[in-house]
């Protein structure tokens, strides 16, 4: 079975080898993914930050109590849904709540537990920083691909995000 990159200069084919070592080519294509990726995540990082004065992490906590009911969130659900480790987090909602934009509650169902909370402050920090940072995702990957390159991509991280559900591994380990 082989794989078909296709790029400006001309077809590249890359044969799956199960249980290999990865070929040269293989290596060269998946450190300019890597190497693509980080760059991205950067620019992004740098302009949500130039734009809203918010980091990635910020804005992550914030869109995930966004889409939440009542805008609230129990710390372990939080954690989950970004996909940080909970002393990470707990951390960070340190110094958002010392900015105003998040405070910690008891839980209102469960008096073990505690939520986070979306603060006006943090409402309006995450709706001005939105605009700002969407239009660069389109600029910065959506623009840069064709609609045909956009599916392809969405596909491989659905194929990448199965196989890392899929396969047991240290990160799994509760």
């Amino acid at each position: 079975m082989s794989i078909i990159f296709r790029e400006e200069t001309g077809v590249t084919r890359v044969t799956q080898r199960r249980g290999q070592l990865p070929t040269r080519e293989e290596l060269r294509i998946w450190r300019d993914f890597i190497e693509t990726t980080d760059a991205l995540r950067a620019e992004l990082a740098a302009r949500l930050h130039s734009d809203s004065a918010l980091s990635t992490g910020d804005y992550a906590v914030l869109l995930a109590l966004t889409e939440a009911e009542s805008g609230r969130l129990r710390s372990s659900e939080l954690a989950a849904t970004i996909g940080w480790e909970r002393s990470r987090l707990s951390h960070h909602l340190g110094r958002m709540d010392r900015r105003g934009l998040v405070r910690r509650e008891n839980c209102t169902t469960d008096n073990r537990g505690a939520e986070v909370v979306l603060t006006e402050a943090g409402a309006a920090a995450f709706g001005r920083a939105t605009v700002p940072h969407l239009r660069a995702i389109r600029e910065l990957f959506v623009d840069a691909l064709t609609p045909e390159q956009v599916a392809a991509a969405g596909d491989l991280a659905a194929t990448l995000r199965a196989r890392l559900d899929a396969a047991p591994g240290p990160s799994k380990a509760s």
